[in-house]
């Protein structure tokens, strides 16, 4: 469904954003001017204008019947949900959180509980159209050297001003079975199993992610997506939906409820502000229950440096931020949270099975394997030399002694051969050079490990 309205006003979105790269002065690091990030490293700062994205920010339309959505590249995961849900449609994989906008998710890898069986948010991309380095709108298909390099290349070969995405049949419920494991290997031995004949117990499995609360204490939440109604859960409200996993076998949501049940406490990290304490959660206001909410709270926190001040003043080491997202492959699963426990001791960790399509060169998953999203976020205690990210940087090291990947959201230590090595650096150059021939756009390297 759509108008010719929506489709006007997209292209006079696009005239604005060329209006606003062309008042960019040569030399100055051309970004977007982009009030929200669901990105976790600093980087340095800028006087200069941005990239003009306001307009870019909706659904230009539904074709329910060729079950695809033309999107803009800012729009939220949110708002796109609402505009296919009533149609009875969801895209192929919906990112945990709220705010990660369609393009932030195709450029920087967002995952979630349908990625065992749909891989990663750009392998059902149709084709987009990329605003490069040059100042030109380019549109790429999967199998141009553009479209093939696109993924995890967080904005240094372009922006994503418009994507055509195929969308899946979803009903009105999710059940869930949240199933305990009592070591890594065997949850890992389950995983597997899930993924290769898509059930468990003798029942389908549509949806499959995990978090592991201690060593002897992992859970797999199963969902089965049902049209049956019956009484629903609300984890918008004074339960919070983690702690759930722990206290029930089964449980039933709403498809809504469902793909934003990690949102409202930003998986478990809003209990930093106190928003899980009984008192505290009823008099916050439930619209501020949001993870784009959180994340304003910590760049406050970051900006005046509370933590470290009450810290220094307590007497306790300093903080070092360990806040990653890293794919093992399934079968190293256990060795990795097994090292993870001995070198970080950070937990809970949210586990999150996917399979890639295909082979992606600029993220060299093999495809058709199964690995494992841990994902893990908060601080530890290590002292004066948190700075320099030591648990960081053991992180890297074995994560890909252990064959995996770690996703490049947030801060990185790498050498520039090693980053190269891991992420196709030579390849994306050569691309870089075809579509921003004059560098105006910051590189990968630059972005992620320089914090340019």
């Amino acid at each position: 469904m759509t108008t010719v309205n929506a489709w006007q006003q997209h292209a006079e979105a696009v005239d604005r954003l060329r209006a606003s790269y062309a008042a960019i002065p040569a030399g100055v690091p051309v970004r977007l001017a982009k009030q929200t990030s669901n990105l976790f490293r600093p980087r340095a700062t800028t006087t200069g204008p941005g990239l003009d994205v306001s307009g870019l920010t909706g659904v230009i339309a539904v074709d329910p019947v060729a079950r695809t959505a033309d999107v803009q590249g800012m729009c939220t995961y949110e708002d796109l949900v609402d505009a296919t849900l009533p149609h009875g449609l969801m895209p192929y994989v919906v990112p945990q959180l709220r705010t990660i906008t369609l393009g932030g998710a195709v450029t920087g890898l967002g995952i979630e509980s349908t990625s065992f069986r749909n891989g990663l948010p750009h392998e059902s991309v149709l084709e987009m159209d990329v605003f490069t380095g040059a100042g030109e709108v380019v549109t790429a298909r999967p199998g141009d050297e553009l479209f093939d390099a696109f993924p995890n290349s967080y904005g240094s070969l372009g922006y994503a001003t418009r994507l055509r995405i195929e969308l899946e049949p979803v009903p009105s419920y999710v059940a869930l079975r949240h199933v305990r494991f009592d070591d890594a290997a065997a949850l890992a031995a389950a995983v597997e199993d899930i993924v290769a004949t898509r059930e468990h117990d003798g029942v389908r499995v549509d949806g499959l992610d995990g978090v592991a609360f201690s060593p002897d204490e992992l859970y797999l939440t199963l969902a089965t997506w049902q049209e049956e109604p019956g009484p629903t859960s609300d984890y918008t409200g004074q339960d919070v939906f983690y702690r759930s996993i722990q206290q029930r076998e089964t449980d039933l949501l709403t498809t809504y409820d469902y793909l934003w049940r990690w949102d409202t406490d930003w998986f478990w990290c809003s209990g930093a502000f106190g928003a899980q304490h009984p008192v505290v959660r009823r008099v916050w206001p439930r619209r501020w229950r949001r993870s784009d909410v959180y994340h304003r709270l910590v760049a406050l926190e970051r900006r005046y440096g509370v933590v470290d001040r009450l810290d220094r003043r307590a007497g306790r080491p300093q903080r070092e931020r360990v806040i990653q997202d890293v794919e093992v492959p399934v079968g190293r699963l256990a060795d990795f949270l097994s090292w993870f426990d001995e070198a970080v001791g950070m937990r809970p960790v949210w586990l999150c099975p996917l399979v890639a399509k295909r082979d992606w060169s600029t993220y060299p998953l093999e495809a058709g394997a199964t690995y494992v999203n841990a994902g893990f976020w908060g601080t530890v205690h290590v002292g004066p030399e948190a700075p320099e990210g030591p648990l960081n940087r053991a992180i890297e090291e074995e994560v890909h002694e252990l064959g995996g990947h770690k996703s490049l959201y947030s801060e990185a230590f790498y050498d520039r051969e090693t980053f190269d090595r891991l992420y196709a650096g030579e390849h994306l150059a050569t691309i870089k050079s075809t579509y921003d021939p004059d560098n105006r756009l910051t590189s990968l390297y630059d972005k992620v490990v320089r914090r340019r």
